[in-house]
Order: C-alpha cells, then structure tokens, then sequence
C-alpha cells in the first residue's frame, strides 16, 4: 500500500511547522573535540624518542645544513614552512624529521607496528601511522624491509602468487636410451688431470654411464663426451 501523505496516525503531536532551519549554527562536534592530525602529537613512550632524536640529528648532515641555513637566516622557518625548528627538534612539514640512525628508526617502527595497541596492521597502514607524527625520506623502504622480516605479517599475509596444481608423472618411456638424465659431479680430487664425472642415466632402463671430466668442459667438450661414451 502506498501513502501520498501522512494521515493521522503517522502525525507527531510534537512536530511544529516552520522549523526548517532550525539545524542552521548547529556544531555536532565541537572543536575541542577533534585532535588536530596535521599537528604533531606525541606522548608516552615516544617521549624518550624525542630525546634520542635530539641526541642523533647533530649525526645527520642533512640535518646540520638546514639548521645551519635557518641559523644564518635569523629565523625559525626556512623555505615557506618546509623545514622549522621547534623545542630542539626539526620539524619537515609540521612532523619530526628522524635522522638518518637505522637502529632509532627501527625502533620508531616497531613502536607502530609490534606494540600490542598496534596489532600488526600491515606496511601501508602503519607507515600512515607513522608519518602522523614522524617523517624521513626512506620511510616506505625502511618499512618494506621491516614487514619482510616480520614473522607474524609473513605468516598472515595474503598469497599473491598461483596455486600450485598436482604433480603430473612423466610419461614412462617406450624404449631404451630415449629419455637421459644428466648431471655432474664436482669438486672432487685432481686425479689423471680429471676432476669430475658426467653421469648420463637413461630413465627406462636406469642404465647409467660414468664418464671422467673436467670442470671447465664446456658445451662442445660435452657433446664430444656423449658422442663418444654414450
């Protein structure tokens, strides 16, 4: 059944007309709730973080000539915001420049990715969470890195490759000497100037040759070697 118009029953008592607008200067969420992301906002753990990155950027040169240029320059920014200099700490883009020191950076990764409140989740998406408050310019090799020698992230991850269909049995051949294996073995004591052996087997008959050689025998010596031992 189908209502143009609500009737009576579907009426609220408290309903009124003319309160279209009613909703207009409405804040649903107010600004002190809402954590501003572009902000770097670091706490916890991550404070002795801060302190071993004040320690090690005096060991990035990087570092040291954007500090040295903002230093000459008499002010805290340089190059309209790219670069600031905040409480001893180089800011890139409003997030904490990390120095080039693997073992920090290492430690800034695992911090987002094996802690418990982590969970795990992944390269893409803790390198997000990384680069909320920490930036450097080899953050997604570094984390590619750290995901492949993750054991739990190789143990969960998706298979991206084909899966591997049944074994198929090589047909059985129909006479002798049709079908050969052949493979070498090397390495062996020097004796008569010979220093490895060919080793020709047929697949019927399991018939094998044994045939003394050298390592350097190259494709024509080998063939030399089937012609006149097989």
């Amino acid at each position: 059944m189908r209502i143009e118009k609500a009737d009576s029953l579907s009426r609220r008592l408290d309903w009124k007309v003319g309160i279209e607008n009613d909703n207009e200067n409405q804040k649903l969420v107010k600004k002190e709730w809402i954590r501003g992301m572009i902000k770097v906002v670091v706490k916890g753990p991550e404070m002795k973080l801060l302190e071993k990155i004040k320690r090690a950027k005096e060991k990035d040169e990087e570092v040291v000539r954007v500090i040295e240029e903002i230093k000459k320059a008499g002010m805290k920014n340089l190059r309209g915001d790219e670069w600031k200099i905040e409480k001893d700490l180089v800011l890139k883009e409003e997030k904490v420049y990390v120095p080039k020191d693997e073992e920090l950076r290492m430690e800034i990764i695992w911090l987002y990715h094996d802690t418990p409140v982590a969970e795990n989740r992944g390269r893409w998406k803790t390198t997000e969470l990384v680069m909320r408050n920490y930036w450097w310019s080899e953050v997604t090799n570094n984390m590619g890195k750290y995901m492949d020698r993750c054991n739990a992230c190789q143990r969960m991850k998706n298979r991206t490759e084909a899966l591997v269909k049944k074994l198929i049995a090589n047909e059985i051949p129909e006479k002798v000497w049709m079908y050969l294996t052949v493979d070498f073995i090397t390495k062996l004591p020097l004796v008569a100037e010979k220093n490895a052996i060919l080793v020709v087997c047929d697949r019927l008959s399991k018939i094998a040759q044994f045939v003394a050689t050298t390592e350097e025998t190259l494709v024509e010596g080998v063939v030399r070697l089937f012609r006149d031992n097989v």
